[in-house]
């Protein structure tokens, strides 16, 4: 069978259902990060990759590719409620390539990481035939050493979303600022039962979380938060939006709109509905996949 025929969730559950593990991993492939205790300490893992022609052009500026390399895996650590601490970076790249081009890229990398406080501290640099690619692998801690998984929803939970959604395209998929100190807020004041960061969009990440849950859930699509210019469908299938998607008890809804307005005025927070015990599971349409027909 075809990758473009199983779809990318369904591949990656068929390659890491039977992958290698021992006690020390707590959480496996399935959620924004792994989790792996070490001395009694559990940290994040995460990996992420970005390709040339797929989640950049050519012509982009490249001091936002190396930026947008190094924010993507730090949008998952904050979706589990962590904080970055170090990362590599393996870059794969034509040999006639201009080196100012390449020390553009490193600005940027440099740049997130002074801006997110984590270590940047080696990796890999090779030759690549084909597009230009850029592998970064992160670690992560949490504070109190817990972690918000997908798998946390509750039935009757409030779905809540920040920011906007929508047009990515736009060069917002490249300057984006992922939610590191909004996820850390949320953590620390409220009861997050379950969070995901929105990179493939609304219609393939809220089927993900709700999965995870063994919920369904039902949304007013009117109530999406979307950025000007854009549809409904641009909101649900654009993807790289790196926004917060998060499940809260109904009771604590008053205080968090509240508060969140006082600490983040400028930045929306939309209840978007809610998980149930038998709802929706899926969009007509989903978000972006990597192995789509077409």
């Amino acid at each position: 069978m075809k990758l473009s025929e199983l779809g990318e969730d369904a591949v990656i559950s068929r390659l890491t259902r039977s992958l290698c593990v021992d006690g020390r991993v707590k959480v496996r492939a399935g959620d924004d990060c792994a989790i792996v205790e070490t001395d009694g300490q559990p940290q994040l893992l995460k990996t992420d990759c970005i390709i040339e022609g797929i989640h950049f052009l050519s012509d982009a500026d490249p001091r936002w590719i190396g930026w947008k390399a190094m924010c993507r895996p730090i949008s998952d650590i904050a979706a589990m409620g962590g904080m970055p601490l170090d990362a590599l970076i393996t870059l794969a790249i034509r040999p006639d390539a201009e080196f100012a081009w390449l020390k553009r890229v490193y600005g940027g990398v440099q740049a997130a990481a002074r801006a997110y406080g984590l270590n940047l501290v080696g990796g890999e640099t090779t030759k690549s035939p084909g597009p230009i690619f850029i592998s970064v692998a992160m670690t992560g801690r949490a504070a109190d050493s817990t972690f918000v998984l997908r798998s946390g929803g509750k039935a009757g939970d409030y779905l809540y979303v920040t920011g906007k959604l929508g047009g990515s395209i736009r060069r917002k998929h490249l300057r984006f600022r992922p939610r590191v100190a909004e996820a850390q807020w949320l953590v620390n004041r409220f009861s997050i039962h379950a969070m995901i960061d929105l990179s493939d969009g609304l219609a393939s990440d809220l089927p993900r979380l709700a999965r995870a849950s063994k919920l369904g859930f039902e949304i007013d699509l009117s109530m999406l938060p979307l950025n000007r210019g854009v549809t409904v469908q641009n909101g649900l299938q654009d993807g790289e939006d790196y926004e917060l998607l998060f499940a809260v008890a109904p009771s604590e809804s008053i205080r968090l709109e509240k508060e969140w307005r006082a600490e983040f005025g400028k930045l929306p927070l939309t209840a978007l509905g809610r998980l149930v015990e038998k709802g929706r599971t899926r969009f007509d349409g989903k978000g972006y996949d990597h192995f789509a027909r077409g």
